[in-house]
């Protein structure tokens, strides 16, 4: 559910328009942080059409409230969208992990 990711983590909220109250306000923040954290148009463009925006989004959420512990942003990302690809990965454990670290 949104409500779980955007409590994981809320490091996106800095870089939204508004309250992220929509997935579709979620999609947007996360390809507005994106470019910052290292991650090229094209390793999002592929990540959603793997995954879906709204796992995508998901995904470099967590990617953005973990960065300083991810040398490589972009590299990660297409390294879980390969993942996806073979139906090895989905954002929701990311997202578990994120709130028991909280």
């Amino acid at each position: 559910p949104l409500a779980l990711v955007t409590k994981a983590c809320p490091d996106l909220a800095l870089f939204a328009d508004a309250e992220i109250g929509h997935w579709t306000h979620l999609v947007h923040a996360a390809d507005k942080v994106r470019p910052m954290i290292g991650i090229s148009a094209d390793a999002w463009h592929q990540a959603c059409a793997v995954m879906g925006h709204e796992q995508a989004a998901t995904t470099v959420a967590a990617i953005l409230q973990r960065a300083a512990h991810i040398n490589n942003p972009g590299g990660y990302l297409r390294a879980l969208t390969r993942r996806a690809e073979q139906a090895a990965f989905s954002p929701g454990p990311m997202i578990m992990a994120l709130l028991k670290a909280a």
